[in-house]
């Protein structure tokens, strides 16, 4: 059964460990997170200012609040420390299913049968990460989207064998942390997120090499036209809203000239052979300049930022 208060501890400081890290503190818990080096925690740390920065800036946060919130961070590079008393252990290492399925065969011997182990892989199988776990029932899957503490969804996915009641803490902490989880009965490579997110990026690329458009008409019909709508309206309301007699007319001919490839097409795999992967090495399908890199970054963060705040606004108004 589930403690009074979770007691949460995340092991990863990288970019998703310390994202989540600032969303646990937001909703007021008290956090620790293990990084593996030095350099791993001090870029955790700065992260965590960085991020609280921001909020401080647009208003989200007042200075104390954000004194207060940094304070509730305890980096640690002793895993043993960092899990000695937690009840809720989020992991947040690399994506590498035999790394995670050692680290969580450790923590199962290490840590009580009631402290649940959660996953952050954004598409790796909880059943099989729990395969080398004696206690199966309490590994589940708590997928955060990046950057993790400005976007609400979290994908919460049971194994085989994970227990309802690991699944019900599950559900009940992140509507404590302020997120919108949903939960996802089965387990299928991908989730519902990424499942739906590629299956744009496959039609996307297909277009761009069939010639249709180019790349950037083709982002302009996500930013100015699906991505204006879909965050009001998902795909089901979306087509009750539309009319279900037009929905299905349009699927009749239109599913069988969709894009069926079962792998990358042709350009993406040329730059991924070319190690051209996008922001990270300055160039990918776009010439990534340092200024088009903080601009896009910049931008991103004010938009998730302003719909932070549309929230917060509707909470207010509800109560």
């Amino acid at each position: 059964m589930m403690p009074a208060a979770e007691r949460v501890s995340i092991l990863g400081a990288g970019t998703m460990g310390h994202s989540i890290a600032v969303a646990a503190v937001w909703s007021g818990l008290d956090i620790k997170v293990w990084g593996n080096s030095e350099e791993d925690l001090t870029r955790g740390r700065e992260g965590v200012a960085e991020r609280l920065d921001v909020l401080q800036n647009y208003d989200i946060i007042r200075s104390e609040e954000r004194v207060q919130m940094e304070a509730r961070v305890q980096f640690t590079l002793s895993m043993e420390e960092c899990i000695a008393d937690a009840t809720f252990i989020i992991e947040a290492v690399p994506e590498i299913l035999s790394l995670k399925q050692d680290l969580f065969r450790k923590l199962d011997r290490q840590c009580p049968p009631h402290v649940v182990l959660a996953s952050n892989t954004s598409g790796l199988s909880p059943t099989e990460i729990a395969l080398q776990t004696v206690h199966a029932g309490r590994t589940i899957v708590t997928h955060f989207w990046n950057p993790a503490h400005l976007i609400p969804l979290v994908e919460v996915v049971r194994g085989e064998k994970t227990s309802q009641d690991t699944i019900d803490r599950s559900l009940k902490l992140l509507n404590a942390m302020n997120k919108k989880p949903i939960l996802v009965q089965k387990d299928v490579l991908g989730s519902i997120g990424n499942r739906l997110q590629y299956a744009l990026f496959r039609e996307a690329q297909y277009l761009l090499e069939q010639g249709v458009a180019k790349m950037e008409d083709i982002d302009a019909a996500v930013r100015y036209g699906i991505g204006r709508r879909l965050p009001v309206t998902g795909p089901f309301m979306t087509a009750d809203m539309g009319g279900l007699d037009v929905f299905h007319s349009i699927s009749s001919y239109l599913f069988p000239d969709l894009s069926t490839a079962k792998g990358s097409l042709e350009t993406m795999r040329r730059l991924a052979e070319e190690g051209k992967f996008g922001q990270k090495t300055g160039a990918g399908f776009y010439q990534w300049t340092p200024e088009l890199s903080r601009r896009m970054n910049e931008e991103r963060e004010r938009e998730l930022i302003e719909w932070i705040k549309k929230d917060l606004k509707n909470e207010r108004r509800n109560y």
